[in-house]
């Protein structure tokens, strides 16, 4: 199969949109998150979507097939929560291992489907798994008591051994890449990425990683305060395959952080806005087309090498997304100059 790499070269990739978006379509109830297995669990689990990969594996891998019939080189694994950290929230930290294994079959299981589909066309390359590692529901950097400022609800130490965790399910199950998304704390990301690389240096494998943070308002800058620019440079030591941006804000909004990422960024770039802003009641009102018309002018600006859509997006959006940046040339990597 063609690598990643020599794809990212010839084409602008296009990674899946929303899963939270796609399970609300299925107005599951509390029982479907339980299922028979945790039918008599003593915590209300509606709203943990990671576990349905256990408890309703159709649905997951019925979603990731939609993606990749819409177009999408990449799908992400339903592991956003998928951690002993988040997963205390539900009593279940000790299912971590468990939940990731779960949904990269989940993966696994649509993307041997997508290639008994006539949409599937070998020569194109892919598609590609990414192990979702999402920022963890208790941050490093900031306090939960606001009248104690010096106070942290975690340490570094628990947030990497339960990456650790995370990414050895992950890569062991057989993901593509390792995705550290949505991240808001750096420190968060840090730990992660020391988890991802403990576990290269202690096994031998290795696999492409991709950063993605989320800037969280019109300031420019990541929750715990940096700027762009300083969040770059924070993670860069990572050597990712790509560096990017999701979540918080839409395509329209997002445009001149990506503009400048572009210019600083070593390696590929990355881009998977909402569907727009939430309106009232929390809903996403962008039409795939209008998210696609702001993609593909990114595009043919050349600031990207791999889109697509994070909260509200939908098959529909991935489809228009991958229409239109299908015929655009990527991002080329910088010429750095050595003598800097």
């Amino acid at each position: 199969m063609t690598s990643i790499q020599d794809l990212l070269k010839q084409r602008i990739l296009v990674i899946d949109g929303a899963m939270g978006t796609m399970i609300q379509r299925y107005k599951l109830a509390e029982e479907d998150y339980r299922g028979t297995q945790f039918a008599e669990w003593d915590i209300d689990l509606k709203g943990n979507n990671d576990l349905l990969s256990i408890t309703r594996p159709h649905i997951i891998q019925d979603i990731h097939s939609e993606y990749l019939e819409a177009g999408a080189d990449i799908i992400e694994t339903n592991t956003f929560n998928a951690q002993a950290v988040s997963l205390a929230d539900y009593g279940m930290s000790s299912l971590a291992d468990e939940l990731n294994r779960a949904a990269v079959a989940c993966a696994l299981a649509a993307v041997e489907k997508y290639k008994q589909s006539p949409k599937y066309n070998p020569e194109k390359g892919g598609p590609f798994i990414a192990g979702a590692i999402g920022p963890m529901s208790k941050t490093l950097s900031l306090s939960p008591d606001v009248n104690n400022p010096g106070f942290r609800s975690v340490s570094f130490d628990e947030v990497a051994t339960a990456y650790y965790a995370q990414v050895t399910a992950l890569v062991e199950s057989g993901v593509d890449i390792l995705l550290i998304e949505t991240i808001f704390d750096t420190l968060n990301a840090k730990a992660a990425i020391y988890a991802i690389k403990k576990y290269f240096n202690t096994t031998g494998k290795n696999i492409p990683v991709m950063i993605s943070g989320t800037i969280t308002d019109a300031s420019g800058r990541t929750l715990s305060g940096q700027t762009l620019e300083a969040f770059y440079t924070s993670v860069m030591h990572a050597q990712p395959l790509s560096i990017g941006l999701n979540c918080a804000l839409g395509a329209q909004d997002m445009r001149s952080h990506i503009a400048e990422l572009s210019q600083i960024s070593a390696c590929y770039t990355s881009a998977y806005p909402n569907a727009g802003l939430p309106n009232t009641m929390g809903e996403y009102d962008e039409l795939p087309e209008q998210t696609a018309h702001h993609i593909e002018e990114w595009a043919k600006q050349g600031f990207v090498n791999i889109v697509g859509g994070c909260c509200g997006t939908t098959p529909d959006h991935i489809a228009h997304i991958a229409a239109a940046v299908k015929h655009i040339t990527p991002r080329p990597l910088p010429i750095l100059d050595i003598n800097l």
